[in-house]
């Protein structure tokens, strides 16, 4: 799920409150990240989970109206989506509820009035109305729980407050949790138990994000070096925190990294640079790391491992 780029993200984060507060243990910082990079997971469990919180409004509110007879309200509509494979697949995975309990999130049974919005949204769309009048198939069943991802919770100007009230990382969390999620949604066979997507590629990965930011705290005077050493006419205060930080976390990775590419460094730190600060500052910390990386390239100090990785 986390690609490389979204844990440089992380690291950058904490390096910032690192400096703000000035503090010298890494050991709270090191937890911080941990718990920065794990609530990337939970948001994901958490959006998937709204399918089997709406899917088990709409078996209440089916239920409702057997009981009532009330055969003519929009609950008899409700059927086709109480029936839909796919919802009924999420619903039905051990993992995720193992997930959502292990890790005690209840949101959703704290603020149930979400998947009671979602609902009514779905019931009440012109998709859902179609959908009714056709033939159930696969396709068609996959086709509504895509429409309802794409066009109802993804872009849901309330939950996208809720979250960033309930956790405020979750604001840069959630455009890539939303895409791991719709592809998911793409290639699921129902034919299998659903398995959540993990949190790391790779051991490695997983390492990435503590070793990065373990190198950047214990080398900073000679990587600041480096940056005063090509802004002679620089005060130090006139370089932005966010610039300096990510110049700081690139130089890192030109020299401490092997395995990373030059090239690869300089373009991820650019990306989030025209994210977090200015198409300046991108500019800026262009020049200044592809002049270092030329200085260490003629000194002999990229020790990069692998063809094509200068």
């Amino acid at each position: 799920m986390l690609n490389r780029r979204h844990i440089r993200k992380k690291v950058m984060q904490s390096l910032f409150e690192l400096q703000l507060t000035n503090s010298q243990n890494l050991d709270p910082a090191y937890k911080k990240l941990n718990d920065s990079l794990q609530n990337v997971h939970n948001l994901y469990a958490l959006q998937l989970q709204l399918f089997t919180v709406i899917l088990q409004k709409a078996q209440k509110l089916n239920k409702a109206s057997q009981e009532t007879l009330l055969s003519a309200n929009k609950s008899d509509k409700a059927v086709r989506l109480v029936n839909n494979m796919f919802f009924n697949h999420i619903n039905s995975s051990q993992e995720l509820a193992m997930f959502i309990e292990n890790n005690k999130l209840a949101n959703w049974e704290l603020d149930d009035e979400y998947a009671s919005l979602f609902l009514n949204e779905i019931l009440s769309s012109e998709f859902y109305q179609k959908y009714t009048q056709e033939s159930s198939s696969f396709e068609k069943d996959r086709e509504l729980i895509l429409f309802v991802f794409k066009k109802i919770i993804a872009p849901n100007d309330k939950l996208y407050s809720y979250y960033e009230d309930s956790c405020i990382s979750w604001v840069d969390d959630l455009p890539i949790v939303n895409t791991v999620i719709l592809k998911q949604l793409k290639k699921m066979n129902i034919a299998e138990p659903l398995e959540m997507v993990k949190l790391y590629k790779d051991a490695e990965d997983k390492m990435f994000a503590r070793t990065l930011l373990n190198k950047v705290y214990l080398n900073d005077d000679e990587l600041a070096k480096y940056v005063d050493e090509k802004t002679p006419k620089w005060d130090a205060d006139r370089i932005a925190t966010i610039d300096a930080i990510l110049m700081k976390m690139a130089i890192c990775e030109f020299l401490k990294f092997p395995s990373i590419p030059v090239k690869v460094t300089i373009n991820e730190y650019l990306e989030i640079a025209k994210e977090y600060s200015t198409k300046k500052s991108s500019v800026f910390i262009n020049g200044i790391l592809d002049s270092l990386s030329k200085d260490f390239k003629e000194a002999n100090k990229l020790q990069k491992m692998g063809r094509g990785l200068m």
